[in-house]
């Protein structure tokens, strides 16, 4: 059976609706999560670590946290534009998998037909079972292309704004992570004790991201969030015995 491109665009605006309101419930609060996780997680280690560091080689609390705003900015920026470009290649590669589908289903509908049917096998049923299915795709290409998109190459649509807003949510994140570890030197001149007070605040903080992302993830909480801040103080840790050993040198 011939079809015809302008097929495509009779059932788009119905199936579009109904892809929208499925990605607002699961695809896209799913993958903001997964971006603040992202920034506020690095945002709290890495200018923790910075920190400790230069406060292990005896760096006073002025330069620290010069050096600690000028990471964060930095690694927000570079968070940020890898986000946007992580996000852009997906839509990109969407985009080109569903030119070369919509291009078979017109060219090779028998083919995409078979492929139908050794999907819907997968799931267990029967030919007599999945026939009208079938049948059912075939009449609304629109309806079949989403079809395969989805369980053929198993690729979300993805939302316009997607590449802005997890550049935007990253960059945002790392900001308010990488604050958290540098407040106490803002009011400490002395950079032991603001390393102290920046340990106790940070660690806390690792605790409380932890535990929220537990929650999000689907993961113990409680887990989470000891192992979040294990990992955070592992990289202070690190960051301020190399100093010191760099100092010693």
């Amino acid at each position: 059976m011939a079809l015809e491109q302008g097929q495509f665009s009779a059932n788009e605006s119905l199936s579009e609706k109904f892809l929208a309101q499925h990605k607002e419930k699961h695809f896209t609060a799913g993958e903001i999560v997964r971006d603040v996780i992202i920034g506020v997680s690095d945002g709290l280690t890495v200018p923790f670590a910075l920190a400790a560091g230069l406060s292990g080689a005896a760096a006073p609390s002025s330069l620290i946290l010069t050096a600690g705003l000028a990471e964060v900015a930095a690694g927000a920026i570079s968070m940020g534009l890898g986000g946007y470009l992580a996000a852009k290649s997906e839509a990109d590669h969407y985009w080109r998998e569903y030119k070369r589908e919509q291009e078979e289903i017109v060219s090779v509908p028998d083919t995409e037909e078979a492929e139908v049917c050794e999907i819907l096998a997968e799931y267990g049923l029967q030919p007599h079972e999945y026939a009208p299915l079938v049948a059912a795709l075939r009449r609304n290409p629109q309806a079949w292309l989403d079809f395969m998109m989805k369980f053929e190459l198993g690729l979300e649509k993805p939302e316009p704004k997607r590449a802005l807003e997890s550049a935007m949510t990253i960059a945002f994140s790392y900001i308010a992570g990488g604050l958290v570890p540098l407040l106490p030197y803002m009011f400490i001149s002395t950079a032991q004790k603001a390393m102290f007070i920046s340990v106790l605040v940070t660690i806390a903080a690792l605790l409380f991201f932890g535990y929220v992302k537990g929650h999000f993830t689907g993961n113990r909480p409680l887990y989470s969030a000891f192992q979040t801040a294990f990992i955070g103080a592992i990289a202070s840790a690190a960051a301020f015995g190399m100093a010191k050993a760099v100092q010693a040198l």
